[in-house]
């Protein structure tokens, strides 16, 4: 199918509320159903900690009761989704990001606490975890982009710049870390330098085909070391809106035949699947909720939403 209209719509509604969590229902609910932000806020605060972290299989492939930035960062985009990155709650977070930071003032992937509760093996747990883009970048951008002010963020940005900066001198990275610098770069305040970072950015990443422009030769692309077969990265990956910085990188060709692609990739069963390596049966399961939603946002905010 070439869009997501009203039959893919409902379709991806009944996936939902078949086998979705109560949150991924309400942010459902929220996005295409006129439901309240309330409810969904009501369904995050059961994974709130009281150290103001996030936990409990949030991000599904972590598990356990111990709060992780890759659980908050998850929480941090449910709030931005809904409109209530503000305030007191995001004070929280922000003190919890204080803590948990590293020497740098950024954030790692994961915490020793992660220790004996399981987690994907592609997420090691180390006793001296550095400081990543990865984890840091989505939270900085969408914190700037808020217009959110706290101390955690003067060290935190810094520590994205340079990192931002060390990928163009190597020339080597792979698709989630630019990712997570596209997010970073989307959100930043000194438009000037981010787009200047991001153009050379859009080079590498099309230099080093970490982008598959032409969905039905994908088998000729390369995959990232540690990935999944057939773990690709496509325009809309990098580019989620129309605002984003990284859709300067594609010709309209390009991003219009990668939204074919997303919206081809529907299942029958009315969601999307994931392409990243599945270690445990629920991950897979819960994972799917969060993709169809993403996928579906994705189409929206390209002029493919329902109709």
């Amino acid at each position: 199918m070439a869009g997501t209209g009203a039959h893919s719509l409902a379709r991806a509604e009944q996936f939902i509320w078949l086998t979705a969590r109560v949150l991924e229902q309400r942010r459902f609910a929220h996005l295409f159903l006129e439901g309240s932000a309330d409810s969904v806020e009501t369904a995050l605060a059961a994974y709130r900690n009281e150290d103001g972290g996030y936990a409990h299989a949030l991000e599904p492939d972590l598990r356990g009761p111990v709060s992780q930035p890759l659980h908050t960062a998850h929480a941090l985009s449910v709030l931005d989704s809904i409109g209530r990155c503000g305030g007191l709650r995001v004070e929280r977070i922000c003190r919890y990001l204080t803590d948990v930071s590293t020497k740098e003032g950024a954030l790692p992937a994961l915490r020793p606490s992660q220790r004996g509760y399981p987690s994907a093996p592609f997420i090691p747990v180390v006793d001296d975890p550095p400081a990543e883009l990865l984890s840091t970048g989505p939270v900085v951008g969408l914190l700037h982009r808020n217009q959110v002010w706290h101390a955690w963020l003067f060290r935190a940005t810094d520590f994205c710049w340079a990192a931002v900066d060390a990928l163009e001198r190597s020339q080597r990275s792979h698709p989630y870390e630019v990712e997570a610098a596209v997010a970073f770069l989307d959100g930043v305040p000194d438009r000037g330098r981010a787009e200047s970072a991001a153009d050379r950015l859009g080079r590498l990443v099309r230099a080093q085909r970490l982008v598959v422009l032409d969905a039905r030769r994908r088998d000729e692309y390369p995959v990232a070391p540690g990935y999944a077969p057939g773990e690709h990265h496509f325009p809309y990956d990098y580019a989620r809106t129309p605002g984003s910085l990284a859709r300067r990188w594609f010709s309209d060709g390009e991003l219009e035949s990668s939204l074919d692609h997303l919206a081809a990739e529907q299942q029958e069963d009315g969601g999307w699947p994931v392409n990243w390596r599945r270690w445990a049966p629920g991950t897979a399961l819960e994972g799917r909720p969060i993709v169809t939603l993403r996928a579906l946002r994705t189409l929206q905010a390209y002029g493919r939403g329902p109709r």
